[in-house]
């Protein structure tokens, strides 16, 4: 019997779950549940998935020896998620010591998107990079970061939280209290938001068509259907959207000099229709852009599986 080790993602719609040989890098299992709300069901549904892979794993000969999750928002180097402010109602969770005691092994706690850098690092867009930003773009916008090839954490464990610099200091309200935040224009809730302002200003017609003809019912996926379908008013959207997101890579560029950014999430399954404006802003934006070494923009290679492998790499680094 072989000991392998359970990867979690927690996010903002559903847990996935894998089960894998870090040796071989093979996914011997895999699960995936909804999201609830609130502390307790979060850590019963995390729990649950924990035994699920364990009792799948154990039907092919194996054992799960660690258990590693991502979760989002602040968590600290003893694994207590502190914050996260896409994750409603939970607050100072001791998420490793809790999943621990429950599952009966070792367990690690760090962030989502620092889980999903560091499996692109180890396997993915961002292999044989030093120094690389991983930024994801879900809900709201997450981001890990390499730095001489190893995860930079910061001093409490609480780095990485781009999508809550503030680049608008009068723009729409965020979950965390602010106004203006990075992710309020450039996660997947920015797009629909950015939409929306286009579709009453009768700029994006064929995207409130796509949404039933209301523009509130407007969200981030009508835009990227119709952009993919030749929509013109959809595309000026799309544009205005990567602009944003290449606004705040270009800041973190010039703070981190990485080699490399990489982005992640399900709005990059837009491929070209979004990474190539994005690179085309950065240019603009990005502080002297003509007398520095081209950093590339790419789309992550791992897709939705890149946190929870990421989670188990880190898990089994560490315990």
């Amino acid at each position: 019997m072989s000991d392998l080790v359970a990867g979690i993602d927690l996010g903002g719609t559903k847990l996935l779950g894998l089960a894998v040989d870090v040796a071989t890098g093979e996914v011997v299992a895999s699960g995936r549940v909804p999201t609830p709300t609130g502390a307790t069901a979060v850590v019963e549904a995390i729990v649950g998935l924990g035994e699920h892979l364990r009792g799948e794993v154990a039907d092919a000969g194996h054992r799960i020896g660690a258990v590693g999750l991502g979760a989002p928002g602040l968590v600290d180097r003893s694994g207590t998620l502190r914050y996260g402010p896409n994750v409603p109602g939970i607050v100072d969770l001791p998420l490793a010591a809790v999943l621990a005691d429950r599952l009966g092994v070792p367990a690690a706690v760090d962030n989502d998107a620092t889980c999903a850098a560091w499996a692109e690092h180890e396997l993915g867009a961002a292999r044989g990079a030093n120094h690389s930003i991983t930024i994801t773009l879900g809900t709201g916008i997450g981001a890990g970061i390499t730095v001489k090839g190893e995860v930079l954490r910061g001093a409490h464990g609480f780095a990485g939280e781009p999508g809550h610099m503030v680049v608008d200091p009068s723009g729409p309200r965020c979950p965390c209290g602010r106004r203006g935040c990075w992710e309020r224009f450039a996660s997947g809730s920015g797009l629909g938001w950015l939409a929306r302002e286009a579709a009453h200003a009768g700029e994006a017609d064929g995207v409130v068509a796509r949404a039933g003809g209301d523009p509130e019912a407007v969200r981030g996926e009508h835009v990227t259907s119709a952009a993919a379908a030749g929509d013109p008013g959809a595309r000026i959207v799309m544009d205005r959207f990567a602009w944003w997101v290449a606004l705040g890579v270009a800041n973190l560029v010039n703070v981190l000099d990485s080699e490399v950014v990489v982005l992640g999430g399900g709005l990059v399954e837009a491929g070209p229709l979004l990474l190539d404006p994005v690179n085309r802003a950065y240019g603009e934006l990005v502080m002297g852009a003509d007398h520095r070494d081209p950093v590339p923009i790419v789309a992550a290679q791992l897709g939705e599986r890149a946190g929870a492998w990421g989670a188990a790499l880190l898990a089994a680094a560490r315990t």
